[in-house]
């Protein structure tokens, strides 16, 4: 059985604490807690690693190996983290990222403070843009990177000549005005008249679908591209919307009610890059961990 690394943790602990009671005091563990791990770790070599006798414990010939490699892979995480932080210090550029508002808000704004931690020498230069605008610029080579929205269920791939990183899935909602009866099932929403939006969008693709599988046509008023729009008109009673789960993480209008219907589907983030034999380079590949890094961090039922 191999040897879980995370083991010889523990018995380093016992080697410089000198006992158990004082390693579980120097891990902020309880004492059972090292002897579960001290005990797995001398099932899995098969030796004792420890002396236990009625003064105490003491490492055997074998456990002193065992805690000297631990020290040397110790010693070896100690040197990676520091030539990883050399690398941030030394990876510098200029890097202009388009994306929409709710992008912006939930992702882009969120990274930047982090990104200028880690990478100091990276200057990010975010331009609020539509999708079609930026993927413009991005092909002109005038972006970087440029956030786009899905509808899940009819995403289609990047062309050639560039790749989509995803960022997050987030579920679609029906917003009602307040004093309509609130919908329970997708089927009662066949009957309702909806705000419409753009058709080029996410919301625009996500309505079409949902028409298509309630074998419905839907009767529509207004046209958005704005959610704060959407919201405003739903308020006013002038129909329904469905808006993604980000859009509604702010004030929602006292005049609208937010539901979450099971079968609306879900919303996908993704940032495009330009995918060359040089690209991305080094700030743009921190700039996308970083910004994938806070969308992991998004909890959004």
């Amino acid at each position: 059985m191999a040897t879980d690394p995370r083991r010889l943790a523990f018995l380093l602990a016992v080697h410089r604490a000198g006992g158990v009671l004082a390693a579980a005091d120097l891990l902020r563990v309880t004492p059972s807690a090292v002897s579960q791990q001290i005990a797995r770790l001398e099932a899995e070599e098969g030796i004792d690693v420890l002396d236990r006798g009625p003064r105490g414990v003491t490492l055997t010939p074998a456990g002193r190996v065992l805690a000297e490699a631990a020290e040397r892979i110790e010693a070896e995480l100690v040197g990676a983290r520091q030539a990883i932080a050399a690398l941030g210090e030394g990876v510098t550029g200029r890097v202009a990222i388009g994306s929409f508002q709710t992008g912006i808000r939930a992702v882009v704004a969120p990274m930047l403070g982090s990104l200028a931690e880690r990478y100091p020498g990276i200057e990010v230069d975010v331009r609020e843009h539509d999708p079609a605008d930026s993927l413009r610029m991005l092909r002109a080579g005038d972006l970087d990177a440029v956030v786009l929205e899905r509808d899940v269920d009819v995403d289609a791939p990047a062309p050639r000549g560039s790749h989509d990183v995803p960022l997050l899935d987030e579920p679609w909602r029906v917003v009602v005005p307040a004093g309509l009866p609130v919908p329970e099932r997708i089927d009662d929403l066949s009957e309702l008249a909806w705000i419409a939006p753009q058709e080029d969008t996410a919301a625009g693709r996500a309505l079409r679908r949902l028409s298509r599988t309630l074998g419905a046509t839907f009767t529509t008023r207004h046209a958005y591209s704005d959610f704060d729009t959407a919201l405003a008109l739903v308020a006013a009673g002038q129909g329904v919307a469905m808006l993604p789960a980000l859009a509604l993480e702010g004030e929602v209008p006292s005049g609208a009610a937010v539901v979450g219907l099971p079968g609306l589907g879900s919303r996908r983030l993704v940032v495009r890059h330009r995918s060359t034999r040089h690209e991305p380079g080094p700030a743009v590949r921190a700039v996308l961990d970083e910004m994938v890094e806070v969308a992991r961090r998004l909890r959004l039922a």
